[in-house]
């Protein structure tokens, strides 16, 4: 009897670019990416400085626009749409640099990330009911990120692991159906990577996560899937074990550690 497929397998994709190209000028930065992401798949984007990574998460949550192709998102074609409107579709992201307001709390901090991602014009906050509403949210994203315990801090206090934490919350007190990380391991301890590593692994598996990482000790163990980029383009896919054992993987970028 043939195997049934999954759920997942079945479902549309959570994420699908058809032939996504952006230029600068006569200069690509990422030319000819096709991807398929499904519903709850972990998949890490990996690859040298230059590859073009942050610009295809920059393409994706509309930061900035394809060039070329197309951007599909939960089933809907999203190539023109701006990233606010993305992000109510329910796709969360965090930037290499945190952008945090320093001189608030950690809880003002998510506090306004929510009230952001709701958007629409001029309209009362204060009101005690729905305040409460959004300050629970709140408490709830730091719990998830593990920095409840920080919630009256300023973020200008913090140190740059607990930045990351916060950015994390921020992220998630959107209540995203995809989240997207962009090295959101770099500058921290070891201590802080277990940390994080712990979090992503940790992570409702009706969110579907998409990571650039450098650390691949961190992105080889939350990676269902890795897409490796070279020069604005894909240059291999696989299984965290098949990207390790993979001899051009190995030559330019993971070394001999982490073959197995």
């Amino acid at each position: 009897m043939a195997a049934v497929p999954s759920p997942a397998a079945t479902a549309e994709p959570t994420l699908r670019l058809r032939g996504v190209g952006r230029r600068f000028g006569g200069l690509y930065a990422v030319r000819d990416m096709s991807l398929s992401i499904a519903p709850g798949e972990r998949r890490a984007i990996l690859g040298p400085n230059g590859a073009g990574k942050t610009t295809l998460f920059n393409v994706i949550s509309g930061d900035l626009l394809a060039t070329s192709g197309s951007v599909e998102l939960f089933g809907s074609d999203v190539t023109f749409m701006p990233a606010r409107r993305r992000a109510r579709l329910g796709l969360a992201r965090t930037y290499q640099q945190s952008r945090l307001f320093l001189g608030l709390s950690v809880e003002d901090n998510i506090y306004l990330s929510i009230v952001g991602v709701k958007g629409g014009r001029l309209r009362p906050v204060g009101l005690p009911k729905r305040d409460g509403e959004i300050r629970e949210r709140a408490r709830n994203a730091a719990r998830r990120a593990a920095i409840d315990h920080k919630l009256k801090e300023k973020v200008g206090s913090l140190s740059h692991g607990e930045h990351r934490q916060v950015g994390l919350a921020l992220a998630l007190a959107a209540e995203p159906r995809a989240l997207m990380l962009d090295e959101p391991a770099s500058g921290l301890s070891r201590g802080e990577r277990n940390l994080l590593t712990d979090l992503l692994l940790g992570l409702d598996r009706e969110i579907t996560l998409l990571l650039i990482e450098h650390d691949m000790d961190v992105a080889l163990r939350v990676a269902e899937r890795v897409t490796m980029m070279h020069e604005g383009r894909v240059i291999v896919e696989g299984t965290p074990a098949e990207i390790r054992a993979d001899q051009t993987v190995h030559d330019l970028y993971l070394g001999s550690g982490h073959r197995e």
